[in-house]
């Protein structure tokens, strides 16, 4: 593989190319899984669901759902002929309920349609009798029951709580962290196609077709191999198609195979809601010591999640909450504790971020509780606490080792945003503004990349070149909206320096590439781009000695660029030397495969390295809080964020300025409120607020830091997906910093998310 090339010598690589299916996507021509042409005879699927959260089933009558009209099948558990089990990992989520049902929503059975409309007016004729049982929702009612999806885990150094009591100044409290729904504009969807001998061919929206290939095989009981899933693209993901696209896609299976008609099954966006899993819920107790200047000795934390009914994938999203809660700062003694709580409500699952922006908002409220304990400004305090030679282990015993970067970062964005002349002014205006309050806060991100599982770090890829010289490009990765596809194939062109549409992106098909891991913990650009690299990188080594032997040349002689290939004083078209190559006989396919080096974590040890490396970026962030209404605006965004060497700037950019609006929508307005019964009654766009075009601030400033990656990257890029999210922390803290002027050195009594009731009650509380 040839060394990393400086820029001037990148031809596709590191330009801001426009997304592969933008054209598509403005057109509407993009082609989603309901946009298929249904084969003909295709049955439509409806899930029918618990009407009570918990309890025992006493009677399931389903006759007159059966005698419906245009109802084919009705389908439950008697009818799985392999396991009844979708869960990823532990066993513990039913595809249909048996003898009972563990929260509200749950799929007891599925009508089996002539058309979607049949399939859905059937369900509700179901009478399903329950004897309901008090269920578990909040943190409270789950700890008072004191049953866990998972064991307790906790890390740390030092005796925490006798170096918070021996600190010169001391504070504690309690935070609590909503939720989020991921609300994907493509819902839940998938489409089974029989084939013969048992063979099924499922196009499944999901970001891990090898899991949603192992759950169908394993409930429909045939070998992984008779299932072949293809996913071209998503309408969004976020994580809530890593593991919650398996339900979806076995009940089309399950159904295409007791039918052996093509089945297909699209949720409602309601039974979305309901059906399946959010971001986990967090409380987080802490005490902190310090000193007069705000410098942290010790931090004791406990970090409990509401999971939900099931384990689902609670270890890793909890235990990247842990990882996190340290965000970018040096703790001398630290205790992170955290209790995996099982409530009887969905389960909770992965959510971009996977736990990481719950154990960075909790220390960052500490931050901004520590600056209102001193009188400093809160970024003074947070630049104290920064990681530095020295002060570079983390709480799980990893060294940072590029403490320099964030510091410059910070520094930059300090400057650019003109953060200390702006404090200055909204300190003026909050003197003779009682109401109306601005607020400002600049808050840091550090995150680490690298899939915590180390088996999943693991990525193929599979690339042809035709006999034309026309490429064709696959490999385990998903495409969301993220720009994946357009990263790899720039990579692709790159390699064989040919222009951008010469490479054919193709579906990811696990039929192409087997065993991959989901495009998850912002590691798709890494491990695909990596993998079609080494590919891409094997065929043109195999094409570059065809033309040395032509030309009597060295190997390393040869060179490819702008469609044509060169050596010594000749040149020949990329196309005719793919022609030549094919008639001697040469190999003009490879799969790639990469596995991600130097990580080692070992969870029962609680040692090793779990990350590569981290991402760094900060957001500096103004509010206005009218403090008489609880309503809020951001005024204004200022965001500095490191993308190592950028593949493709145009497509980080916007995932930059989307995951900060997903995360200010998240410690805003996204509230998921569920009564008493364990009901969901946020299940809608009516009721559940996302951020729209209005929330967006009109001044939105985004720029990317120079910085190349210090690991041996694919092109000394760095992920992007996750980490943007969590610098929507800074608006949170912005809305912090605005109402603490109502009452200056007390602590601001504010949950996430500050919704306007929230932040009315918090002002109403600092008045009195």
């Amino acid at each position: 593989m040839r060394p990393d090339s400086p820029d001037e010598a990148l031809a596709v690589v590191r330009k801001p190319l426009a997304h592969d299916s933008a054209r598509l996507h403005v057109k509407g021509a993009a082609t989603y899984i309901d946009d298929i042409r249904e084969p003909a005879g295709t049955l439509h699927v409806a899930p029918g669901l618990s009407p009570v959260a918990r309890g025992r089933i006493l009677s399931v009558d389903l006759s007159a759902v059966r005698e419906a009209h245009g109802v084919v099948a009705v389908l439950s558990a008697a009818d799985i002929p392999g396991k009844n089990d979708v869960a990823p990992a532990y066993g513990d989520d039913p595809l249909f309920a048996v003898d009972e049902v563990i929260f509200h929503g749950q799929v007891v059975f599925a009508v089996v349609a002539e058309t979607r409309d049949a399939a859905r007016r059937a369900a509700r004729l179901a009478k399903i009798d329950v004897e309901a049982v008090e269920p578990a929702v909040d943190f409270d009612a789950a700890i008072a029951r004191g049953v866990t999806v998972l064991p307790d885990y906790e890390f740390g150094r030092g005796d925490a709580a006798q170096a918070v009591r021996a600190s010169p100044k001391r504070l504690s409290g309690r935070f609590e962290i909503g939720g989020q729904e991921h609300f994907y504009l493509e819902g839940q969807v998938a489409l089974a196609i029989p084939g013969e001998a048992g063979d099924l061919l499922v196009h499944s929206s999901t970001q891990d077709p090898t899991e949603v290939q192992h759950v169908v095989a394993r409930v429909l009981g045939c070998p992984d191999s008779h299932i072949t899933v293809e996913t071209r693209r998503m309408g969004g993901g976020f994580g809530g198609k890593e593991s919650q696209a398996n339900q979806t896609a076995a009940l089309a299976a399950l159904a295409a195979r007791v039918t052996g008609r093509p089945c297909k099954l699209r949720l409602d966006r309601d039974d979305d809601f309901i059906i399946t899993g959010k971001r986990h819920e967090f409380r987080a107790d802490w005490s902190v010591g310090f000193d007069e200047k705000g410098v942290v000795s010790a931090y004791d934390v406990q970090l409990d999640a509401r999971c939900g009914c099931s384990a689902d994938l609670s270890t890793g999203v909890v235990d990247r909450a842990m990882f996190h809660a340290a965000n970018s700062y040096y703790l001398q003694d630290v205790a992170i504790r955290s209790r995996r709580l099982r409530t009887d409500t969905v389960s909770n699952t992965a959510f971009r971020g996977f736990g990481g922006p719950q154990g960075m908002l909790a220390i960052e409220r500490v931050m901004d509780a520590i600056a209102h304990e001193t009188g400093r400004d809160p970024l003074d305090v947070r630049k104290a606490n920064l990681y530095a030679p020295g002060r570079d282990l983390t709480p799980y015993g990893m060294k940072v080792e590029e403490t320099d970067t964030l510091p410059a970062l910070i520094d930059s964005l300090e400057a650019t945003s003109d953060y200390r002349a702006r404090r200055a002014a909204i300190a003026a205006h909050n003197e003779g503004h009682p109401v109306i309050r601005r607020g400002i806060a600049l808050t840091p991100v550090q995150f680490g990349i690298s899939f915590t599982l180390v088996h999943m770090n693991q990525a193929g890829a599979l690339v042809h070149v035709y006999q034309d010289g026309s490429i064709h490009l696959n490999h385990g990765g998903t495409e969301m909206g993220q720009g994946l596809f357009i990263k790899v194939a720039q990579v692709v062109a790159e390699e064989f320096g040919v222009p951008i549409d010469w490479v054919r992106i193709t579906p990811t098909n696990t039929a192409k590439v087997p065993n991959t891991s989901p495009t998850a913990a912002s590691s798709g650009s890494d491990l695909n781009g990596m993998a079609a690299r080494i590919a891409a990188s094997a065929i043109r080594e195999r094409m570059a000695q065809v033309a040395a032997q032509m030309w009597g040349l060295p190997v390393d002689g040869v060179t490819f660029r702008e469609g044509r290939v060169f050596g010594g004083n000749e040149s020949i078209s990329f196309r005719d030397l793919a022609r030549r190559a094919r008639e001697s006989r040469v190999q003009l396919s490879e799969a790639g495969f990469y596995k991600t080096p130097r990580l080692d974590w070992d969870r029962a040890t609680k040692t090793g390295r779990p990350f590569l490396y981290f991402a760094y970026g900060a957001a500096c962030s103004e509010v206005a809080v009218d403090t008489m209404t609880g309503e809020m605006r951001v005024t204004r965004v200022d965001i500095l964020h490191d993308v190592g060497r950028s593949l493709n700037p145009a497509i980080d950019i916007g995932q930059i300025e989307g995951g900060f609006v997903q995360g200010m929508g998240w410690l805003t307005t996204e509230e998921l409120v569920f009564d008493a019964k364990g009901r969901l009654r946020t299940h809608a766009p009516s009721t559940y607020k996302i951020p729209v075009a209005s929330d967006v601030p009109d001044d939105f400033r985004v720029a990317l830091f120079d910085n190349a990656n210090r690991e041996d990257t694919i092109y000394r890029s760095k992920a992007v997906g996750e980490p943007p999210l969590m610098l929507g922390i800074s608006v949170f803290s912005a809305i912090v910093d605005a109402l603490h002027g109502l009452a200056p050195g007390r602590q601001v009594p504010l949950d996430a998310p500050a919704t306007p009731e929230r932040i009315l009650f918090a002002a109403e509380a600092l008045r009195g």
